[in-house]
């Protein structure tokens, strides 16, 4: 009989991580966070597919970008019987999906919406800190809403967000802001940018004269150092703005200034994504080293109708939750950690079926307790108690048992005197343990 080989236990992919407690509750925390921000400004949660069409982000984020032609999980799905195969991809963003769920559904038929979503996305890079091949983001968008009101809106929405969780503006985070223009002031900027650029072709990487033909704007993006006096000199697309996209960044603006929020004009700021006109926006911050950028977003009026809808006007922004989180940390905002109200220390198994009944009285009436499972003594008992983190200790010893009652050990206020309780009157005296 040959001996059975051991099984190598298996490991996560890198770069796809496992959010585990206690940290999960950070997690949890932020996300609480945002959803009582973002329904406070009237916007509803949508959900969409991890998995859409490849043709979806080639469309919606453009064939030369550099999240569909180098990180991208696109792969072709099994053939069917008639030997098809769909070409599928993990979504990088999530804009495109939602703006396929509005056409798909006629969502946007009767009048616009305020969407916000959670979720994984997914793309082929280096695993580092702060950038991972699973990520998280929680994203708004402003779907059907024309103006540079709601503009301005989404950004004061942001705003909010980062200061209700503790970033100060100015000091963990800064807002910068551009203006993208309409589809014919870009075409003729970049004509000019073009010439800028095969005047310095020289100077340029092999990146850069990848792109200067097919993506000229993110030549600007760069971080190569040799190359900034170069950007810095290229022509401004804020000097090939006509009067209507200027009186509406000028617009945004007005209101970002009546609303005291501080901000920097940046000439160079493109964002990443193809499908972005008007105004474009980032929140950036120097905490985290080279991965400055925590939240970003525009206007993208041309995408609903780029793939396939009616001519709607956008405006969204993203935020990475993982980097978020190292923000915050950075900085020293961190959200007390989860503990119940109160922990049940039950040294005899003879009682148990009294004790629990009683517990789920207690949870009930909205009381978090925690039984301890089996049967140790009542020094680790208590011991464990306390690490809990919880308010009382519930002891359920054999004397109190035997009486029907249960002694209240309060476990954070030296002060306070241990009491006893009915256990079969457990929700009369549940509001005890909530108001500790």
């Amino acid at each position: 009989m040959t001996e059975q080989k051991k099984l190598q236990p298996l490991q996560a992919v890198k770069g796809m991580n496992d959010i585990l407690p206690p940290d999960s509750a950070r997690w949890e925390w932020l996300e609480a966070k945002m959803r009582s921000v973002l329904q406070r400004y009237g916007y509803q949660n949508v959900r969409t597919p991890i998995v859409e069409p490849t043709a979806l982000f080639v469309r919606g984020i453009g064939e030369v970008t550099d999240i569909v032609e180098k990180e991208m999980y696109a792969f072709e799905d099994r053939a069917d019987k008639h030997g098809q195969a769909e070409h599928l991809a993990l979504r990088p963003e999530m804009t495109a999906g939602v703006v396929r769920a509005m056409i798909e559904h006629s969502f946007l038929r009767d009048s616009g919406r305020r969407l916000y979503y959670f979720g994984p996305m997914f793309r082929r890079e280096k695993p580092q800190k702060g950038r991972y091949r699973q990520f998280h983001q929680m994203g708004v968008e402003a779907l059907g809403f024309h103006g540079p009101d709601v503009d301005a809106e989404v950004i004061l929405l942001g705003c909010r967000l980062l200061r209700e969780l503790g970033l100060k503006d100015g000091e963990h985070v800064r807002l910068e802001l551009n203006c993208l223009g309409a589809p014919e002031e870009r075409r003729a900027h970049r004509e000019a940018l073009v010439l800028h650029l095969e005047a310095h072709k020289a100077l340029l990487d092999e990146d850069s004269q990848r792109r200067m033909y097919t993506n000229p704007l993110r030549v600007l993006d760069t971080k190569n150092p040799a190359l900034q006096d170069m950007a810095n000199a290229a022509p401004k697309l804020l000097d090939f703005l006509g009067e209507a996209s200027l009186a509406h960044f000028n617009g945004v603006r007005a209101i970002l200034d009546a609303a005291g929020i501080a901000y920097t004009l940046n000439p160079r700021l493109v964002r990443g994504l193809d499908y972005y006109n008007l105004t474009v926006f980032e929140w950036v911050t120097e905490k985290l080293g080279s991965q400055g950028t925590v939240c970003g977003g525009g206007r993208y009026d041309g995408l609903i109708e780029q793939l396939g809808g009616k001519p709607t006007p956008a405006v969204g922004f993203g935020m990475g939750m993982e980097r978020m989180l190292l923000l915050l940390e950075e900085v020293g905002v961190a959200p007390a950690a989860p503990a119940p109200d109160a922990y049940a220390v039950v040294p005899s198994a003879q009682g148990l079926p009294q004790v629990m009944v009683a517990l789920e009285v207690l949870r009930a009436a909205g009381v978090s307790v925690i039984l301890h499972p089996g049967q140790s003594s009542m020094k680790s008992q208590f011991k464990k108690a306390d690490a809990s983190g919880a308010a009382y200790a519930l002891v359920f010893g054999e004397d109190e048992l035997a009486q029907g009652m249960v002694s209240i050990k309060p476990l954070r206020n030296e002060g306070a005197a241990q009491y006893t309780r009915r256990i079969d009157a457990a929700s009369d005296w549940a509001s005890e343990l909530l108001n500790a």
